[in-house]
């Protein structure tokens, strides 16, 4: 049965949407469909109009518009989400003579200005010579002067544009009331063409140019823009020619590309792939993995045999596209995987630079389709890049904005230094910490803040190992906040006797993030999901949306500085039905951790001062960040004492963790097993109405013989 994310989702893409969500399967029919039209040298029924057919039609210009501007379907509903920014655009078509009117319904309260403007305008409606705007302020605008004009306008209301080019006037109505003359045209306009414009700001409205009936239909003369006779016409200069994709297949242009934000996701994505179209035929799929630390010179030849998909990361997938060894001319499918993920490392650029060199629109019609992928869409950054390069996108989402899922649970061991004095004992016998107090007196006695600081880093390595063996832990996510405390939590299970090379030893780890050699931690990876070591010592990069199956335990040695994160991280217990703890080590003091802004990033750099003061360091306040994390989560998550004995759930009873529940919604051979004989009931009553249906469809004719 496929998965409720499945069942919502694969739908959505193959009818061509834009979508929020996971995508292999059907990315991989959608491409074969494609290859096999082209194979039978079928056309494909369009599902976007071409440039010809749109510029035949009175409608708002698709490829006259800003970037965060959004058109309906038919043409004439338009939508910016965009808070910030203005975005304008122009309809498909001029006039040059005679006297036109069109009108505007304002659809919410958002900024708007409406008018008239020529080719050379800018889409800024009202800011240059070339273009006269009327906005829901009161104000008339041009060559970037704002008079008072009229009245303000706001949601529910219907402004009517007016213009007669024979006189050189334009003018405004709102609601059918004659606003009185606005602007004169200038004589070296008049010559040119004037098409209908607007510019939004976070706003959406809709345009009717006269093929629907006038609200208020104009008087003295004026009649609707589409009425408008041939001779007085003039098609728009951008007609999108150069964004439809050239018929000529090229080898390098794959139909489907595929961004993640690391390597491990990007193998991890490919085998997925490989996996899915084990069994699509004719024609065959070619995939190609393009990710760092691999030899492109391998890459470069795979691609000139030609691929259909490609999954890659940022870095090398921006370096085979600006030098033109990938050709993005033909991708019918753009999926940003992790996208959150994406936008936090930065590559927001990097993402609005290749989305503007994909066709929008394919030769055969088709429009590209963008899908967005995270645990965590409803983050401010996906949803401002969504409202920016997606066409009217439709969100996928399981459990709002976030949630636990059901089968994991989640506790919070507070870290006391000023209670537990267990760091005071331990002399040098303790995890070795990130240095940042390197030149601070920490002794105990000192009674400083940098005191508890290293006092917290010293606790928080002596409860992970007390995690461990309490409660028995065979496998385990420890997510770290540096790479640095990663490698120090490493040495520490070494010196518990574990480490990378002690296969089956209660501290056998490894370690998975950014300056561990790819080969290294491609390995690292395959060792910790066979179980040949327990724990996986990561960062959040490292192992954002890494598939590991059944993993019964995560430790947070540190909560994540972005509270989506949290749900990252504790997602990855409790998978597959199973049941999983969470634990998370919560400092009650704050805790000063590097927080690198030199150019650098922390390679070779010891400048302990605060940032603010020029430095790489910050105060991090974990009871801050647990509270906002509760806020996020609507919830307040429990407490347990340093000991981490967790007590048993009233509900669940008692649990094994990475053990299925016993009465999980997603054991269907249990609920088949109970829904048995009402479906039985079910088919035998469904039999019965059919059959009597059937004998009183039959005895009418009877009856009617007899008599």
């Amino acid at each position: 049965l496929p998965t409720d994310i499945q069942a919502e989702s694969i739908p959505l893409i193959l009818g061509g949407g834009d979508v929020l969500m996971a995508f292999s399967i059907p990315v991989i029919q959608i491409v074969y469909e494609t290859l096999k039209d082209q194979m039978e040298g079928k056309k494909g029924k369009a599902t976007i109009k071409t440039s010809g057919a749109v510029l035949n039609k009175w409608q708002m210009n698709p490829y006259d518009r800003g970037s965060a501007f959004a058109i309906g379907s038919d043409g004439l509903c338009c939508q910016s989400r965009e808070v910030k920014e203005w975005h304008g655009c122009r309809a498909t078509r001029g006039v040059t003579k005679g006297k036109y009117y069109y009108e505007v319904s304002c659809h919410d309260q958002g900024l708007c200005r409406v008018g008239w403007s020529t080719m050379q305008a800018s889409l800024d409606l009202g800011t240059d010579k070339f273009g006269f705007g009327f906005g829901g302020t009161g104000k008339k605008s041009h060559n970037k002067q704002f008079d008072s004009y009229g009245e303000e306008f706001t949601m529910h209301d219907t402004i009517g544009c007016y213009l007669d080019i024979d006189k050189g006037q334009i003018k405004f109505s709102k609601n059918g009331k004659d606003l009185g003359l606005a602007f004169e045209i200038p004589p070296h306009i008049r010559n040119q063409a004037l098409f209908a414009a607007c510019v939004l700001k976070n706003a959406e409205l809709k345009f009717n140019f006269g093929e629907e009936d006038f609200k208020f239909p104009p008087k003295d003369g004026y009649i609707g823009l589409c009425k408008a006779p041939d001779g007085s016409v003039v098609k728009s200069q951008h007609s999108g020619n150069a964004q439809v994709v050239q018929t000529q297949n090229l080898p390098n242009a794959p139909k489907a590309l595929i961004v993640e934000p690391s390597r491990e996701l990007a193998e991890q994505t490919l085998n997925n792939v490989k996996q899915f179209k084990k069994y699509v035929d004719n024609p065959k799929l070619r995939e190609l993995l393009i990710i760092g630390g691999v030899a492109a010179r391998d890459q470069l030849s795979i691609l000139e045999q030609g691929v259909d998909i490609v999954v890659g990361t940022p870095g090398r997938l921006d370096d085979l596209v600006s030098t033109g060894k990938l050709n993005l001319s033909q991708v019918r499918f753009l999926v940003l995987d992790e996208a959150d993920g994406l936008l936090l490392q930065g590559y927001s650029d990097f993402i609005n630079r290749i989305h503007s060199q994909i066709p929008q629109i394919t030769s055969d019609g088709k429009r590209l389709q963008v899908i967005v992928c995270s645990a965590t869409l409803h983050s401010f950054d996906v949803k401002k890049l969504s409202e920016k390069i997606m066409h009217f996108p439709t969100w996928v989402d399981l459990k709002g904005e976030d949630s636990v899922p059901e089968t994991v649970h989640h506790v919070v061991v507070p870290v006391n230094p000023k209670a537990d004095k267990l760091w005071e004992r331990l002399g040098k016998n303790h995890i070795r910490t990130d240095e940042v107090h390197a030149k601070d007196n920490t002794r105990p006695g000192a009674n400083t803040p940098e005191m508890w600081s290293e006092a917290i880093k010293i606790l928080k390595g002596e409860y992970t190992v007390r995690a461990i063996k309490e409660h028995k832990m065979d496998q385990a996510i420890i997510f770290c906040r540096t790479k640095i405390d990663c490698d120090n939590m490493e040495q520490y299970f070494i010196q518990q006797g574990g480490g990378p090379d002690r296969k089956g030893h209660q501290f056998s780890c490894v370690c998975l993030h950014g300056d561990r050699k790819p080969q290294e931690r491609k390995q690292n990876l395959e060792r910790f999901k066979r179980g040949d070591v327990r724990f996986l010592i990561c960062t959040d990069v490292a192992a954002r949306g890494i598939d590991i199956h059944g993993v019964p335990y995560v430790i947070n040695v540190t909560l994540p500085d972005e509270k989506q994160n949290y749900v990252h991280r504790i997602g990855r217990v409790g998978r597959a039905e199973r049941m999983g703890l969470a634990i998370s080590l919560v400092a009650k003091e704050k805790e000063k951790v590097w927080y690198h802004v030199c150019s650098s990033r922390g390679k070779g750099c010891y400048n302990t001062r605060l940032k603010e003061e020029g430095g790489c360091t910050i105060w991090y306040n974990e009871m801050q960040l647990l509270g906002e994390i509760e806020e996020h989560l609507n919830c307040t998550i429990a407490q347990v004492e340093p000991d981490i004995k967790v007590p048993v759930d009233d509900f669940d009873g008692k649990v094994t963790y990475g053990q299925k529940r016993a009465l999980g919604g997603g054991l269907y051979k249990g609920h088949v097993d109970i829904l048995a004989p009402t479906v039985h009931e079910l088919a035998a009553l469904e039999k019965e109405a059919q059959t009597s249906f059937l004998h009183l469809g039959y005895l009418p004719n009877q009856l009617f013989r007899t008599f």
